[in-house]
């Protein structure tokens, strides 16, 4: 439904079903009128004493508008339509109103009976709306009863509250279009703005102490290199101008296996292991 006639629509969708359905012989009419305005004597007469606001659906997100493929409407303002049913008839002097209150029963056994309002019942306006119209009854007690008719000049009635939703109105905001969709996805491949550099070879990797050893490896050129042995620093801050730079062991090692440990602008690093020879 879009048009703000919509809430009339199901109030007389809602007579339409009273009128159809109620088995009662003779037939009674079925009024939507305040309990103090003029009409016949025996009737059930529905009446819209609240409308508020559907909490639930009050944040739903945009919804593509009807007709269209590629534009975004504002969310339906969605209501809650809150009824009294009462029923009416002349006072019997041996049964009282023993009559209305048969016609009332027969009212809620419509409703019981008919929880969703079909296509059936629904007027022309409300028909191949997206959303139901439910009819929930909604117990009050005496207090709240008294409260609603206290508004009116006529006595108090037996009368039945009921809950009808949703009812929505479409927005007249403005219209959007989608956003894009993700055509592709996948695995990012973040790549550095630079080829980092890498030490591929270590050579000789045995000697006497005090050898010269010569690292090689790729994109070198431009950084800074520092080599430590069995944790001793031997050379830092290096300033490298090709793909390989020279490194002269310290003279006082051991005879054996040493840990040698190249670092390059703290963006490689790699340990190498030169065994000291007679």
């Amino acid at each position: 439904m879009s048009a703000s006639t919509a809430i009339g629509m199901v109030s007389e969708s809602l007579q339409d079903m009273l009128v159809t359905e109620m088995a009662v012989t003779p037939s009674v009419p079925v009024t939507v009128l305040g309990p103090d305005e003029p009409a016949a004597d025996r009737r059930v007469n529905l009446l819209l004493y609240k409308v508020t606001e559907n909490t639930f659906l009050k944040n739903i997100d945009w919804q593509v508008r009807p007709g269209t493929a590629d534009r975004l409407t504002p969310p339906p303002l969605s209501l809650k339509l809150s009824y009294l049913l009462t029923a009416y008839a002349p006072n019997d002097p041996y049964t009282g109103n023993a009559t209305a209150h048969a016609l009332l029963g027969e009212a809620m056994r419509v409703f019981h009976d008919n929880p969703v309002v079909t296509d059936e019942f629904l007027v022309r306006g409300l028909r191949g709306a997206p959303e139901e119209i439910r009819v929930v009854h909604v117990p009050l007690d005496l207090e709240e009863l008294s409260r609603i008719w206290s508004t009116f000049t006529r006595p108090y009635h037996v009368s039945a509250c009921y809950e009808v939703s949703v009812v929505q109105l479409d927005a007249k905001g403005t219209v959007h279009a989608p956003s894009k969709r993700v055509r592709r996805i996948g695995v990012p491949d973040p790549q550095a703005p630079f080829h980092p550099p890498t030490v591929t070879a270590m050579t000789p990797m045995t000697g006497p102490p005090g050898t010269a050893v010569r690292f090689s490896g790729e994109h070198l050129s431009g950084w800074r290199a520092a080599v430590r042995v069995t944790g001793r620093s031997v050379v830092q801050g290096l300033e490298l101008t090709g793909d390989s730079f020279d490194v002269t062991l310290p003279a006082g090692l051991e005879r054996g296996f040493h840990e040698v440990r190249v670092d390059v602008s703290g963006l490689f690093r790699r340990v190498f292991a030169f065994e000291v020879s007679p």
